[in-house]
């Protein structure tokens, strides 16, 4: 009876690591390949597959040692391996990011199944235990039935446990890394339960390890040859950086860090790039007056609001960032500070629809690089924010896309258009262009009207007038999305996949 309930506390105690690894297996990659729900189908298909193959060794082992000590030292490899993942990760990672880099998709996708299948090793293992427990806990055939359910309703509610403590108590609190660590420390303790007498020496070792390398400093958990890191953390959503430059800038990067998602340079206010557009863009549609209002919809550290309240103190800006963690840092590091701006921790679509404020610009730059969310690239979308608009008002759209690649923009520019009467376009940056959808005409000769008017300030007018010479009609083509069917993820990585092919030849 009591190997039975240390079975039972070892089979929960497996099922909280197996659910908890998943969880921080999608977070270890994020800060290299992002969160988009490839790289968790990756790795939820890699943990099923190693469970799989855990269930079927576990149960050849279990017929060769049918011992609680056998049990035990599968127990205590997976603790071993777990705890190195972390650690023997790092090459992985940065051979893929290399490739990445290259856009060598190929390289790309096999250094990722690579990574995927050093997350397998522990788990496979695990998976051993399953079969494993069952066997050493039937005595009868007669109970074998009562007896696995039960093994198998404790593993899932220690699954369960592990799902919820990893993503609400140790990934918040003390990181990737240590999350990791505080689940293989878990599963050496329990090892020792039938090591202790056998092998006691092996049985306390390996928990001790675990447990100091747990008290080491995790360090910067991505190095960069440009700079230095003045700030990192793992937030509720994301994993984020702020490096300064060698010149002072400063630059928020997010998960993989491809992609620059706010700067800051003291004493400035325009960047060179693609952040200035929305300052003179909404001239397009209303040549008349500076917009009254402006909701930005994915407003990172604060870049556009910080530059609109400079430039527009008379502006209404309703900044929108769905991690609250990212305007604290604009606050403290980016200088996000505006005479009228009111900052909004919430997720850009349910914060729309329950807003009962109307503005005269809707600018959309929510990314989780290189993806945009598909439910905010939908003709819902737009007819949502359609009616969020004052009378001549507009929604822009940042687009980012592989150089070269204009299927997003096409898909885009058609699902506005569904919605909208006027769509237009400025290729900003190789890789961003900004479209602007409106019910009232939109062109660049608005622009130039504007700067002749003196409505846009002085300091704009070269950003405004390269605006108004590159502002064209929307590009033709591509499918209208819906909230039933829009494979933005697929269509980009199509896009980027074609980008390297294109490249090789």
């Amino acid at each position: 009876m009591q190997e039975r309930r240390s079975v039972a506390l070892v089979a929960a105690v497996v099922g909280a690591a197996s659910l908890g690894a998943e969880i921080a297996a999608a977070r270890l990659l994020a800060p290299w390949f992002g969160a988009s729900t490839i790289v968790w189908a990756n790795t939820i298909a890699t943990v099923l597959v190693a469970l799989s193959g855990g269930y079927y060794v576990g149960g050849r082992l279990a017929d060769r040692d049918p011992t609680f000590a056998g049990l035990c030292r599968l127990v205590l490899v997976a603790a071993g391996l777990m705890a190195a993942v972390p650690f023997v990760a790092g090459p992985f990672l940065r051979v893929s990011v290399d490739a990445l880099d290259s856009v060598q998709a190929g390289a790309f996708v096999g250094s990722l199944v690579a990574v995927l299948v050093l997350i397998a090793a522990p788990v496979l293992v695990l998976g051993c235990v399953a079969p494993y427990a069952v066997r050493l806990s039937v005595g009868t055939l007669d109970e074998a039935g009562r007896v696995a359910g039960r093994l198998y309703a404790i593993s899932t509610l220690g699954s369960l446990a592990g799902v919820f403590l990893s993503a609400l108590v140790l990934i918040p609190f003390v990181g990737t890394r240590r999350t990791f660590l505080a689940f293989a420390l878990a599963l050496g303790l329990a090892a020792a339960l039938g090591l202790r007498k056998r092998m006691p020496a092996l049985a306390t070792a390996i928990p001790v390890a675990i447990a100091l390398l747990i008290a080491l400093p995790t360090g910067t958990v991505k190095a960069t040859t440009d700079g230095r890191v003045i700030w990192e953390g793992e937030t509720d959503y994301q994993y984020a950086r702020v490096v300064e430059r060698p010149d002072g800038e400063r630059q928020l990067e997010l998960n993989e860090g491809l992609a620059v998602h706010s700067t800051y340079t003291p004493g400035a206010y325009l960047t060179g790039n693609y952040w200035d557009q929305p300052l003179v863009l909404p001239f397009a549609a209303r040549p008349a007056a500076p917009p009254r209002s402006i909701a930005i919809l994915g407003s990172a550290a604060g870049t556009v609001a910080r530059a609109y309240g400079h430039f527009f103190p008379a502006t209404r800006i309703d900044a929108v960032e769905i991690d609250p963690k990212l305007t604290e840092v604009g606050r403290e590091l980016f200088d996000l500070h505006a005479p009228n701006l009111h900052t909004h921790a919430a997720d850009a679509r349910p914060w729309l629809r329950s807003t009962s404020r109307r503005f005269d610009v809707i600018y959309v730059d929510a990314y989780r690089q290189p993806y945009i969310p598909f439910y905010l690239a939908t003709e819902e979308f737009f007819a949502l924010a359609k009616r969020r608009l004052n009378p001549g008002g507009q929604v822009i759209v940042n687009v980012g896309h592989p150089e070269g690649s204009r299927r997003l923009e096409q898909v885009l520019s058609a699902t506005m258009r569904s919605v909208f009467g006027h769509v237009a376009r400025d290729p900003s940056e190789d890789v961003n262009t900004q479209l602007v959808a409106a019910d009232v005409p939109v062109s660049g000769a608005n622009i130039d009207a504007a700067v002749r008017g003196g409505v846009i300030p002085p300091a704009l007018r070269g950003i405004a007038g390269d605006a108004a010479r590159r502002t064209a009609p929307g590009l033709g083509g591509g499918r209208v999305y819906t909230d039933d069917v829009a494979p933005v993820e697929w269509l980009i990585d199509a896009s980027i996949v074609q980008v390297a092919a294109d490249g090789e030849r």
